[in-house]
């Protein structure tokens, strides 16, 4: 078994300097049940010193005298939700990206927390970034731990390890060619402190020109990735669109594939072969984006590109459930940027619904797998008694609809209430 790195452990193992003292008791919600068996109804959960510590029916819990009560009668209780995809420093191609050509580091971090703050008042209480500007991402993560912003928490992947003239690299922008260059480029991430390692293995939506399901790394390229990362108990994502660079990626060892727009269930059996994860951040090529991007002001060439991905995604997403693959929620979306008619976070899991999962599956794509996928699941991604505290009500039973997740009504993360 790989060791977690120390910032993982960190992260995982105490509550944020500010959580809450005094134990929080809810009481008249039902527990919704992720392994499928029927609700706990009239349920209490306790909560204190970040933890659940309690966990029970209303008739043999008992609630401590000085606890804080919380009537949540005729909600549902679920676990805090996860999203693996996420950038916080977001910027597309477009007008609002243009918006931000002379953005500060100063202005990037405050922008940057604003959207972590939004992102947990909808529910979402852990992400992971797969690739931020200037390590801007590790600070926040320490600046939340800390309890001096307030956010999701977050694993991080530093800045993407990027080849020379692949998906997203600027001309200016410090890129790798070689493995020697890739193994110094690993340790540099590793260093700053980053629990992934990213790469970008294909052509991308936000790149013009170049094939989306081109292949730019080659296998002894990858191979250094992957060796030096898990030498460190570090996994290894990677942006990938392309059949040919997934097989590569998967035979080097990688640990998860984003987005996935062309593979077809050949490459997905492979991935379930070898415990490879799936973050399908289907939201960003379906037609019910389009207002998103109008909003962003997207450039035609960009608007051609997801129109140009669209169907094949989602039939790569349609393979990858049948092929049953470990999935987990991701968006590569604001996790509450609006997505038609709810937040991106909510519409994704919406999505795999519509693609072949339960509505149970979907919930725990969204909470007990990236726990999973994390390697935190004996801490979090469920509500059980010596896990963090972190815990959404909703109006409806999203194990059986998971659009019940659309009515979020109230938001615990470590045991303390933040909507």
């Amino acid at each position: 078994m790989r060791s977690l790195p120390l910032l993982v452990l960190f992260l995982c193992s105490a509550g944020p300097l500010l959580a809450q003292d005094r134990p929080v008791a809810i009481t008249g919600a039902a527990l919704v049940d992720l392994d499928g068996g029927p609700a706990l109804e009239d349920a209490v959960v306790v909560m204190q010193g970040g933890r659940f510590t309690a966990v029970g029916p209303a008739t043999s819990t008992p609630i401590p005298q000085d606890a804080e009560l919380v009537d949540a009668t005729g909600m549902w209780l679920v676990p805090g939700l996860m999203n693996m995809h996420v950038h916080f420093g977001l910027k597309l191609p477009g007008a609002a990206g243009a918006a931000l050509a002379d953005e500060t580091p100063a202005e990037l971090a405050l922008r940057m927390a604003a959207n972590a703050r939004a992102s947990l008042h909808a529910g979402v209480t852990t992400v992971r970034q797969p690739g931020d500007e200037g390590h801007v991402d590790l600070a926040l993560a320490r600046s939340i731990e800390r309890g001096e912003a307030s956010g999701p928490r977050i694993f991080s992947a530093g800045e993407v390890v990027q080849v020379t003239g692949g998906h997203g690299s600027a001309v200016d922008q410090v890129a790798n060619d070689g493995p020697y260059e890739f193994r110094e480029a690993v340790r540099r991430e590793i260093r700053a402190g980053a629990t992934w390692i990213k790469i970008a293995i294909s052509g991308g939506i936000a790149t013009p020109g170049g094939d989306i399901a081109a292949s730019f790394m080659t296998p002894d390229e990858l191979e250094a990735v992957t060796d030096v990362a898990h030498r460190h108990g570090v996994k290894v994502t990677a942006h990938s669109g392309s059949p040919q660079a997934t097989r590569d990626a998967v035979a080097a060892g990688v640990d998860a594939i984003e987005h996935g727009y062309f593979l077809t269930r050949a490459e997905f059996d492979l991935m379930r072969d070898r415990a490879v994860w799936y973050i399908p951040t289907i939201v960003v090529s379906q037609p019910a984006t389009m207002p998103f991007f109008e909003r962003i002001g997207s450039p035609p060439w960009y608007l051609d590109r997801v129109r140009a991905v669209g169907e094949r995604h989602w039939a790569a997403l349609e393979s990858a459930i049948a092929a049953g693959v470990d999935i987990a929620l991701g968006t590569d979306q604001l996790p509450h940027e609006e997505n038609d008619g709810t937040v991106a976070t909510v519409r994704e899991a919406e999505y795999y619904v519509e693609a072949g999962m339960t509505d149970l599956q979907a919930l725990r794509a969204a909470t007990v797998e990236p726990a999973r996928m994390l390697g935190i699941d004996t801490e979090a991604g469920s509500v059980e008694v010596g896990k963090l505290a972190d815990l959404i009500a909703v109006a409806g039973d999203p194990s059986r609809d998971i659009s019940a997740l659309r009515q979020i009504r109230m938001v615990f993360k470590d045991g303390a209430r933040v909507r």
